[in-house]
């Protein structure tokens, strides 16, 4: 199985605070992953380093492999086309801007990456048919429910195609029922596509779902 992900001697230090000590861990393609793990114990602070919006401490021996490219070896510009293309991300609280509609909020990465916009709206289209939101297409985040402003978000997260989607408790903002039905999302999406997940989650029934718990306590691993 191809390995996705692989990250050596991983740490994070916030003043006199060590955040993430000694990180070492890989991750296969088609995974779904939840890390888990009590408030404080590093967990959306390793997402972020392995979803390329932070940067690790440096070290002779730190790595970090994403798709069998060098991350830490990129430059700023580089970086930043290749979290564009490679990556998707998945928040709590949706983070959809509230000017734009659902169509338009999920065309974003795709102008960011120069798709012609004739080519994101047909792909944008697809992902909210796909996601059963093709009738709220024209509507604003403040006229979706909680629900179908993180399903835009997922449509918006798989826009470009990414290999890799990175959530951060993306059902923590939800009801119970609803959140089942993102967890479920995910799963499918997975099996249809082959996306990897890397999930973020105190829900419970999440992380036993998952192919595989990672447990952080005090920025360490919990083998």
């Amino acid at each position: 199985m191809e390995k996705l992900i692989i990250a050596r001697n991983i740490h994070k230090k916030l003043g006199d605070v060590n955040i993430l000590k000694n990180i070492a861990l890989e991750i296969n393609s088609g995974e779904i992953i939840a890390i888990v793990g009590p408030s404080g114990a590093g967990k959306t602070t390793l997402l972020q380093i392995l979803g390329t919006l932070s940067t690790p401490d440096s070290g002779s021996d730190v790595s970090l492999q994403i798709d069998k490219t060098n991350i830490l070896n990129l430059k700023e510009n580089e970086l930043s086309e290749f979290r564009n293309q490679a990556l998707g991300f998945i928040f709590q609280f949706h983070e959809l801007l509230p000017e734009f509609n659902a169509i338009e909020n999920v065309m974003i990465p795709a102008f960011i990456k120069g798709s012609p916009r004739k080519e994101a709206e047909k792909r944008a289209t697809e992902l909210l048919d796909q996601l059963g939101l093709s009738s709220r297409s024209s509507h604003k985040p403040n006229e979706l429910s909680g629900g179908e402003q993180q399903r835009v978000a997922v449509a918006r997260a798989l826009m470009n195609n990414p290999k890799i989607i990175f959530a951060d408790e993306p059902s923590g903002n939800l009801d119970s029922q609803t959140a089942e039905q993102l967890h479920q999302l995910f799963f499918d999406l997975r099996d249809q596509f082959g996306h990897t997940f890397v999930i973020v989650t105190h829900n419970q029934e999440l992380a036993e779902k998952a192919d595989r718990k990672i447990e952080l306590i005090d920025g360490e691993i919990v083998l």
